[in-house]
C-alpha cells in the first residue's frame, strides 16, 4: 500500500507533467461545442400518435427548435453491486492497456457528449459520479462540479482535487495525453469506444459496464434501448408522407458564427444515423461525405438542403436566423435558407446517445414533420 506522503507526491508530479503538457497540447484539439450548465428537467410531450404532420415536410417555411422529450428510459431501479477488482482493456490512442479498478465510489466519466456520464446513470450508479463534464445531462447532473474547461478540454487540477477513483474517457476531450497522465496519479484510466450512434453506443455500453464492475448489467439495458428505438422509428414512420418526393433533405451544419466555423457532418458522425431513424434524405450521404470536414459555399449550394440541422448554442453563436444568413450568404441561397428552414436541438442533447436515442429521435421528428405542434 503506498503511503499517503509517497501518493501526494505522485499527484503533485503528476499534475506539473500534466500543466506541461496542457501548454503544449491545448491548441491541437478539434474545434468542440461549447454549453451552458446543465438544467435537465423531464419534459412531457404529446405521442406522436396524437400529432399532425404537415402534407409536404419538404416545403416547410419558418424556423424551429427541437424539443426532446423523456428521459424516457429510467435508469435502473436497483443498482447492481459492483464485482471488484476488475481488468478490463482501455482503448487507448497508442494501444490497448490492460487496467484494474478496484474501486468505483468515485467516478469520472468524460466525453464531449455527455454520453458516458449519463450511461452511468442509466445502470443507476449517478450517486457515485463526483464530477462532469459541461454535456452531461441527466437529472441532478446540475449539482455535480464541471471539470471540463471551454467544454472540450481537461481541467486536470480540477479532477485531482476530486480523488477519483476511476476515470472514464473516450478520447473525445482531450488533450489526450494529458487525460491519460492521470494515471500517474494512481488513477486508473479507462479509454473506451466513441459512442456516435445506436450500434456504437451499445457497444461502448458493455464497457462502462464491465469498467465499473457491473458488466451483467449491460445486456438487460442494451436490449431495452434497441426496442425503444425500434418503437420510436415505427411511430416516426405513420408522420412520412406518402409521396417520397416530399421527404425532406436534410443537412447538419456545425456553426459556430464568431469563429467563422461550418462543418457539414456525414457518415459517421452520428447525425447520419439520426436522419435515416426519422426517415428523412441525407443530403451528405447523397454525395458520399464522410465524417467532419468545412463546407466550402459552391458545395452547399449544390447539395441545396431542404433543412438545415444546427446546435442551439451554435446558431447562438451567429446571431440566431437571421445572423446565420447574413454570415453566410450560400446558406441564404439553399431551399433551406429561402425558407428560412432552420432547425435547432439542444447541445447536450443531439449526441447524447445512451438512452436518449429514442428521444432525440422523437425530438427531431417532430420538428421536422410536425413543426405546428411545437408551439
Amino acid at each position: 500500500m503506498h503511503s499517503t506522503r509517497g501518493m501526494r507526491a505522485r499527484r503533485t508530479l503528476a499534475l506539473a507533467t500534466i500543466a506541461l503538457l496542457s501548454l503544449g497540447l491545448a491548441a491541437c484539439q478539434t474545434p468542440a461545442s461549447s454549453t451552458s450548465g446543465t438544467e435537465s428537467e423531464a419534459v412531457a410531450l404529446p405521442p406522436l400518435s396524437e400529432i399532425t404532420p404537415v402534407a409536404d415536410p419538404s416545403n416547410v417555411e419558418g424556423p424551429s427548435t427541437a424539443r426532446i422529450g423523456g428521459p424516457s428510459i429510467a435508469p435502473l431501479p436497483d443498482p447492481p453491486a459492483p464485482e471488484l477488482p476488475v481488468t478490463v482493456t482501455s482503448h487507448d490512442r497508442t494501444g490497448d492497456t490492460e487496467i484494474t479498478v478496484s474501486d468505483t465510489s468515485r467516478v469520472l466519466a468524460l466525453s464531449l457528449s455527455g454520453s458516458l456520464g449519463e450511461l452511468v446513470h442509466a445502470y443507476g450508479l449517478s450517486d457515485q459520479l463526483v464530477g462532469r463534464d459541461i454535456s452531461t445531462n441527466f437529472p441532478g447532473a446540475e449539482d455535480l462540479p464541471v471539470v471540463t474547461k471551454d467544454g472540450h478540454s481537461i481541467d486536470a487540477e480540477g479532477v485531482l482535487a476530486l480523488s477519483p477513483t476511476v476515470i472514464l474517457t473516450d478520447g473525445s476531450i482531450g488533450p489526450v495525453d494529458v487525460v491519460l497522465q492521470l494515471r500517474d496519479a494512481g488513477i486508473p484510466v479507462i479509454t473506451v469506444d466513441r459512442s456516435v450512434d445506436a450500434e456504437t453506443t451499445y457497444e461502448t455500453a458493455q464497457q462502462v459496464a464491465d469498467a465499473l464492475g457491473v458488466g451483467s448489467a449491460a445486456p438487460p439495458l442494451i436490449e431495452t434501448l434497441k426496442q425503444a428505438i425500434a418503437d420510436k422509428e415505427a411511430e416516426v414512420a405513420k408522420l412520412l408522407p406518402a409521396d417520397a418526393e416530399k421527404l425532406p433533405r436534410v443537412a447538419f451544419l456545425y456553426v459556430r458564427g464568431t469563429a467563422g466555423i461550418y462543418y457539414l457532418f456525414g457518415e459517421g458522425s452520428g447525425v447520419d444515423s439520426l436522419i435515416r431513424s426519422i426517415g428523412a434524405l441525407d443530403v451528405a450521404e447523397e454525395i458520399g461525405w464522410k465524417g467532419e470536414k468545412p463546407m466550402t459555399d459552391e458545395a452547399l449550394i449544390a447539395i441545396d438542403p431542404d433543412v438545415i440541422l444546427v446546435m442551439t448554442k451554435g446558431l447562438e453563436s451567429a446571431g440566431g436566423v437571421d445572423g446565420l444568413l447574413a454570415a453566410q450568404p450560400s446558406i441564404a441561397l439553399t431551399t433551406a435558407g429561402k425558407n428560412r428552414r432552420i432547425i435547432d436541438v439542444d447541445d447536450t442533447l443531439l449526441f447524447a446517445g445512451g438512452t436518449r436515442i429514442p428521444d432525440v429521435i422523437d425530438g427531431l421528428a417532430r420538428a421536422i414533420y410536425a413543426p405546428d405542434s411545437l408551439t
